[in-house]
């Protein structure tokens, strides 16, 4: 009766399964996993914030397809903050970058076509694919004391019904930022394949330090067909407002003609509120002074991180350049999953198990640098006590 698109298993996991035995019984966890920044102990003024959904503009209703022109120009104003130049005509609003990636995939793909994804990442781009009945391949994200991309694979996966390379920027784990380097060789292979490239650069406003090789932004580019998505969610901490957008660049011609397929495709579902686009505007004024709070939280949380995880430790963390998390890297005397598991069990301690993130080898945890910087000190002091009584033990 069900489509085959979403024939996914609706079983919870071992580790959902056990943390919601630990809930049951009122035990306290220190969650490293928390990434929403509405519960994680941050600054937020209602008398700042409400008073932009409080617009009188916001009881008529007055559909554009691409998203209200004041609320774009309000997106053009914050890239304008940040050196760049887009243009109100080149944004589509979307509710959500995960509707932006279902605008593109419908835009760029046929049933059966196909699109390739980094791997580690974040676990969304499969299912997302699925229900467009758009294929999604992965390339690597190879570490050697920092991350990088595998251009060969990238070559090594291009098929005939390929039609777009995804980048995230920075991304989600990994905390990598794209090198120039990369960028000039990830753009003269699309070019080669007539791929477009969409590159998510939600996290591109939290970097942990300075670099002047990592590529600000795709914005402006205009080697390839490119769309560049973003959102509040992030930028301004504000998840439950739901506005993102896509910026579309590239060669005058094929950025005018696909932008005519987005407006085409944003009348069909409209489906960004008015009263969120009205405050766009105040919403991404009021950002710079939330991300600094965010960044410093980032800044602390990383440091307490790699003091606690010494040279000497069993435990290594990865190099993390930017964005809301980091990754640990343990002994594989057990799988990411079962370290998690004993971390719940035995330490009351949440940690996401690596595999969740589709890291091909073992073993890998990865923790949220947003969380309470207290919570997050004990719990990564648990998991080195936990690994080092298991290693000491072997």
């Amino acid at each position: 009766m069900f489509s085959r698109r979403l024939s996914w298993s609706l079983s919870s996991n071992r580790l959902a399964r056990l943390l919601a035995e630990k809930h049951q019984a009122g035990t306290e966890i220190l969650d490293l996993t928390e990434s929403n920044p509405t519960r994680a102990g941050f600054d937020y003024s209602a008398q700042q914030i409400l008073p932009g959904l409080n617009d009188s503009r916001s009881l008529v209703y007055k559909p554009e397809p691409l998203g209200l022109r004041s609320a774009r120009e309000a997106v053009a104003r914050y890239y304008a903050r940040r050196g760049q130049d887009v243009p109100p005509e080149r944004l589509t609003l979307t509710a959500s970058t995960s509707e932006a990636y279902s605008f593109l995939f419908k835009l760029l793909g046929n049933p059966g076509d196909g699109v390739l994804v980094p791997r580690p990442s974040y676990p969304l781009f499969d299912y997302l694919a699925s229900v467009e009945s758009i294929e999604a391949d992965s390339y690597s994200l190879v570490y050697d004391g920092t991350w990088s991309v595998d251009l060969e694979t990238i070559r090594q996966k291009i098929g005939p019904r390929t039609r777009a390379l995804l980048l995230v920027h920075p991304n989600n784990p990994t905390g990598s930022y794209v090198k120039r380097a990369e960028r000039d060789a990830l753009t003269a292979i699309c070019r080669e394949h007539g791929l477009a490239l969409i590159v998510d650069e939600v996290f591109s406003d939290y970097p942990l330090h300075e670099d002047p090789g990592r590529v600000p932004s795709f914005v402006g580019d205009a080697g390839v067909l490119t769309f560049v998505l973003s959102g509040l969610s992030k930028i301004a901490a504000l998840p439950q407002m739901k506005l993102a957008w896509i910026c579309t660049g590239g060669p005058e011609d094929l950025q005018g003609e696909a932008q005519q397929r987005l407006e085409q495709l944003g009348d069909l579902f409209l489906s960004v509120g008015a009263p969120v686009q009205h405050a766009a505007g105040r919403f991404l004024e009021l950002a710079p002074a939330m991300q600094g709070g965010i960044r410093a939280r980032l800044i602390e949380n990383d440091r307490l991180l790699r003091k606690a995880l010494r040279p000497e430790s069993p435990l290594e963390a990865l190099r993390t350049e930017g964005g809301w998390y980091a990754v640990i890297r343990c002994p594989d005397v057990r799988s990411s999953e079962e370290w998690a598991l004993a971390l719940l069990a035995s330490d009351d301690t949440l940690l996401h198990p690596g595999y969740l993130f589709d890291f091909p080898s073992e073993a890998y945890l990865v923790v949220s640098l947003l969380a309470d910087s207290e919570i997050f000190a004990k719990g990564i002091d648990r998991l080195s006590s936990r690994v080092a009584a298991t290693v000491a033990a072997i």
